[in-house]
């Protein structure tokens, strides 16, 4: 847990003070889980690295479940119906006791990685909006599959977990994409021109983080001094824009050495270093153990 630059905390999880999930992958739990022994009060919060998505279930004879806030707009939480609550953005959410549904929580380089080939499905995850399903033409009964199945692989341990979590997400963002295209009883929050940088930052650091490393070539690529996009990540995602582009290096390369057979060398020219161990010396000084041992503590607690 962190603190912004307005007192608002920063979580990954709601109340969860370590990542307590892999940080570059996806967690979903049901909604009662973390809300029911909050009473059914989210309180304002940000998670900066990370953007959610709510399903929330319709109950007998209710349209709505409550209400949530993002940012400065207040909105009636649908039911059936979609949140969609993108990385630092500021909510906070007021369920109807007994509010059932699914909470996903995606790092934002796991997002994109779904998103990836598809532009309009990053789009619509980066909106923030509150969506009634029920007259939309989307299949309920469709949305709350994908959900259930998204929550099984999520706590099985079967083969091709990973594989199917994966394209369980890549059904969600598809839904979010269909439901901001009908436009259908949809409320949206507007967010402001900090958190708009910000998101185009993010965007180019996907492009360009394994060859550009210099602060002045995002600057100049956003058209804004230095200056203007530290103060903007700051405000956002509570850290400059070096530290995001470090720490986004240092998703792909933990990446590499746990899910490949890449040596240490291969991995830093993969993630964009000439020097092994300049990769070396960045890599322990940010992480505080090397590569190598990274690898082996991985290794161990998967076995």
């Amino acid at each position: 847990m962190g603190t912004g630059p307005t007192g608002i905390p920063t979580y990954y999880l709601y109340g969860d003070q370590g990542a307590d999930v892999e940080r570059d992958f996806l967690h979903i739990e049901p909604i009662r889980d973390r809300s029911g022994p909050n009473d059914w009060r989210i309180r304002p919060h940000a998670h900066p690295d990370h953007a959610q998505v709510l399903f929330v279930k319709g109950a007998a004879g209710e349209t709505t479940r409550g209400r949530i806030r993002l940012e400065e707009s207040v909105l009636p939480i649908p039911a059936p119906g979609i949140l969609v609550i993108p990385a630092g953005i500021v909510h906070q959410i007021d369920f109807a006791p007994a509010t059932d549904g699914f909470v996903v929580t995606a790092a934002l380089p796991y997002l994109t990685r779904a998103a990836e080939g598809d532009t309009r499905l990053a789009e619509a995850a980066a909106l923030p909006a509150a969506y009634r399903i029920e007259g939309t033409g989307v299949s309920i009964p469709a949305v709350e599959d994908t959900f259930e199945w998204l929550h099984r692989e999520f706590v099985w341990s079967a083969p091709g977990r990973r594989t199917s979590i994966l394209a369980h997400f890549m059904r969600v963002l598809v839904i979010l994409l269909r439901l901001r295209v009908t436009g259908s009883e949809a409320a949206t929050a507007a967010p402001d021109r900090d958190y708009d940088l910000v998101v185009r930052y993010r965007a180019l650091l996907e492009d360009h983080f394994r060859t550009r490393r210099t602060l002045g070539f995002y600057a100049g690529a956003l058209a804004v001094t230095q200056a203007r996009l530290n103060a903007a990540c700051k405000a956002r995602a509570g850290h400059t824009a070096s530290e995001l582009l470090y720490e986004r290096i240092l998703i792909e390369a933990k990446r590499y050495l746990v899910y490949t057979e890449s040596s240490v060398a291969q991995v830093a020219h993969l993630t964009g270093f000439d020097d092994p161990a300049y990769f070396n010396r960045f890599f322990t000084q940010r992480v505080g153990i090397s590569p190598g041992a990274f690898r082996k503590d991985a290794a161990s607690r998967a076995g």
